[in-house]
């Protein structure tokens, strides 16, 4: 009755999920139902530009919407020859045309008059839309419908529309239409990494089913949770990417155990007792690392940034939803199989045929010779792997963050092919600078005439180009808020374009209306809003990843009661990162693989890419590091020598470990060859930590270390030390200590029933 009462909860759920299937099964099913459908009835509730607003261009976007002034979605209707000289007859009845449909749409707040090209070849109709950023994809539509009509009735002539929103839709559709792409290559070859795992189509469907089911569920919880935190349109991207990444880890981890209980016990033991024994030791380890993943990806609230926010939303729900599903339906599904298994070999022995074995395979000679430098040489492989991965990570030094700006968005976009064009006839509309003013009523002519003598001045800086027809200023109603339009012909991610705003903030600006006393002043525009968004990042980094580092330490120290192990944890999670962000840097930042991979240099990096792959990559590493590291010392409680537990813990882990790592590489290399350059960049830098921490960090590195560290490696614990005393007694005086090769820690069977198989902790 002692043992049973040291049963922890994974186990206890897990024998009430073995004892009673169907009741489980069902359970879960209602569970996905349940949290799909009130998802559905709540909806999405999406992010407002006010949430999306950071820094000086935050509140330069908050005084102009205060106002009534601020910067509106501009549609550019383009009208020009199919070949030779644009003929003004036929010109102008094409813009009488494009202007009187324009103006019949509730979706449009105003037309301005036609604008031509220096060369006199193209014609430019601007448009406004109403509402907000957030509603151009569902207002322009009616646009782009008028201007293909207006077309048609003019086929002399080439009529086309891009501009902010018709961008905007394009690259939503685009993004959809990737990750349908993605998630087409990501199945069959997740499919066909189970099946050489398993060697089985049945156990195969389980991780998927669990894996598609937990993003189901976490789905409907996603559109409940949007009403607390807004969803900004990425936090499926990341439920479909990590969902299917953890769930399928988690059960293959499952899996495995209960196999290896299944070999250890030789059919002495049901089913249900498998399963029980499989959850005292993998239940726990998916429990204690589904929670480092959590308690990693919260580091993201603290990033003050709403798509920080709605991909850590998203990222928590998913992992713990796989979580909940691999410790309750899982150990339901496989009683199923294992019974259906015992009647398939009764009915085999009742025919006098060989029974297959139960279990897994002892490691090949592949894992033997991957393990092989580390056995033999640990202090040369530790030396060799570290300094390669230091090379590595050299160029991350080099890094430029930039945010990705419409210039780098694919040109496979019909509205970007027109932006183009549309660049090409008007450059002055590459940059627009927005310069908000905020005085009192009375000051209204004093602002407006330090205004003019601002256009001036940028007139006059071979930054900035003058715009056709003048400066454009506004004022609100009440004459408190006016704003000035500069432009720049610069691409948005350039130097020169930076440089414009830096002329503009800090020197014209103070010069004219910096001068006027008791006048609010602050500049937005695409260009301000991404530099303002990488300082912000520069400034919330530190305190990410310093609260990031100390999480990860905490919870390795309570997973396995080691410090030594937490360090070792840190370190090499910042070396798989760092090599990782040095690759980056080496593909993205220059122009060599930009044929290869299809993009577009911003000579930089997305500002977010470097956060979120420390995230999400300190998380999904603990999943490792907690399986293997649990392993090992599992086998050192049970008296093991310190270097033979390693050995047999990293050589027992590594398929599954590996095969795991392959399903995830699958999944965020899919993201490569999506057209967005910020998801090419994510899903690059994560497979590629990924596959370094799988193959150089698990196999050579950690190895390695522990072989180097011996017990110093439990440091402070005293568990393995105890365990190796009890032993060497044990055999002093004729006792039966554990050799750690029967089923569960204490190497008899029965122990399996009672749960007492070593924890995670060794508790």
């Amino acid at each position: 009755m002692g043992m049973r009462g040291r049963r922890s909860v994974t186990v206890r759920v897990a024998r009430w999920s073995a004892l009673h299937p169907w009741r489980a099964v069902i359970g879960w099913f209602v569970f996905v139902a349940l949290c799909l459908g009130g998802g559905i009835a709540a909806g999405m509730n999406s992010a407002t530009s006010q949430d999306f607003r950071v820094g000086e261009a935050g509140r330069a976007e908050a005084l102009a919407t205060e106002g009534g002034v601020q910067q509106r979605s501009t549609e550019h209707v383009l009208i020009r020859a199919a070949s030779g000289r644009l003929d003004k007859a036929a010109a102008d009845a094409a813009v009488r045309d494009v202007t009187a449909r324009m103006k019949t749409l509730p979706e449009v707040a105003s037309v301005a008059s036609p604008v031509r090209s220096a060369d006199g070849r193209v014609l430019r109709v601007q448009v406004e839309l109403n509402g907000s950023e957030q509603e151009d994809q569902e207002n322009v539509p009616p646009l782009q419908a008028q201007t293909a009509k207006a077309a048609k009735a003019h086929p002399e002539l080439v009529i086309e529309e891009t501009g902010d929103a018709s961008v905007s839709k394009g690259v939503a559709d685009q993004r959809d239409e990737d990750l349908r792409f993605s998630e087409a290559i990501t199945l069959p070859v997740t499919l066909l990494t189970l099946a050489l795992v398993f060697g089985s189509v049945v156990m195969v469907g389980v991780p998927l089913l669990l894996a598609v089911t937990s993003i189901m569920a976490t789905m409907g919880l996603a559109m409940l949770a949007s009403h607390l935190l807004p969803d900004t349109g990425v936090g499926m991207s990341m439920i479909l990417l990590i969902g299917m990444a953890v769930g399928v880890d988690y059960t293959l981890f499952y899996l495995k155990r209960e196999r290896e209980e299944r070999a250890r016990a030789g059919g002495r033991l049901t089913s249900a007792a498998l399963v029980e024994a499989a959850a005292a030791t993998a239940g726990r380890a998916i429990v204690v690392s589904g929670f480092a993943v959590i308690v990693s990806t919260t580091a993201l609230f603290l990033a003050g940034d709403v798509i920080f926010d709605s991909l850590a939303t998203g990222t928590i729900l998913v992992v713990a939803v796989a979580v909940i599903s691999s410790v309750t339906v899982l150990p339901a599904l496989l009683v199923g199989l294992g019974r259906r298994t015992e009647r398939r070999a009764a009915k085999r022995l009742a025919r006098g045929k060989p029974v297959r074995s139960y279990g897994e395979k002892k490691p090949g000679r592949l894992w033997s010779a991957l393990l092989a430098p580390a056995r033999k040489r640990p202090l040369g492989t530790l030396c060799v792997a570290v300094l390669a991965l230091v090379a590595l990570a050299l160029p991350a030094l080099d890094m430029n963050l930039k945010n990705p700006a419409r210039d780098s968005f694919s040109r496979d976009i019909p509205a970007m092919k027109a932006y183009d064009r549309l660049l090409d006839a008007f450059p002055e509309l590459r940059v627009r600078h927005l310069v908000v003013v905020r005085a009192k009523a009375s000051q209204a002519t004093e602002v407006r005439r330090a205004l003019r003598d601002l256009d001036r001045r940028a007139g006059a800086d071979p930054l900035f180009a003058d715009p056709a027809g003048g400066p454009i200023v506004r004022a609100s109603a009440d004459r408190r808020t006016t704003t000035l339009e500069l432009n720049a012909v610069h691409p948005t991610y350039s130097e020169e374009a930076e440089a414009s705003l830096d002329h503009l903030r800090g020197g014209h600006l103070p010069a004219t209306v910096g001068r006027l006393s008791g006048v609010e002043t602050a500049v937005t525009g695409e260009v301000p809003r991404g530099t303002d968004y990488v300082a912000h990042q520069n400034e919330k980094l530190p305190l990410v990843l310093g609260f990031l580092l100390l999480m990860t330490f905490a919870m390795t120290v309570y997973a396995f009661r080691s410090v030594v192990l937490a360090l070792l944890g840190v370190v090499l999670n910042l070396l798989s990162a760092a090599s990782a962000l040095g690759l980056l840097v080496l593909v993205f930042q220059g122009e060599w693989a930009e044929g290869l991979l299809s993009f577009v240099s911003l000579h930089g990096v997305s500002s977010r890419v470097p956060l979120f792959l420390f995230v999400i990559l300190f998380g999904l590493s603990m999943d490792y590091q907690v399986f293997v590291v649990s392993r090992i010392r599992e086998a050192a409680l049970t008296g093991v020598p310190t270097r033979q537990a390693v050995l047999d813990g990293i050589a027992s882990s590594a398929k599954v470990v590996t095969s795991a790592a392959l399903v995830m590489v699958t999944v965020f290399a899919s993201f490569v060859m999506l057209h967005i350059l910020e998801m090419k960049q994510m899903g690059f830098v994560l497979a590629v930590a990924v596959l370094v921490d799988a193959f150089v960090i698990r196999v050579m590195i950690l190895p390695a270390a522990l072989l180097l560290l011996g017990d110093a490696a439990w440091w402070p614990s005293k568990a393995v030390r105890r365990a190796g005393e009890r032993l060497v007694h044990g055999y002093e005086y004729g006792g039966t200590a554990g050799s750690g090769s029967g089923a569960g820690a204490s190497g008899e069977p029965g122990a399996l029933l009672g749960g007492g198989a070593p924890s995670v902790d060794g508790r």
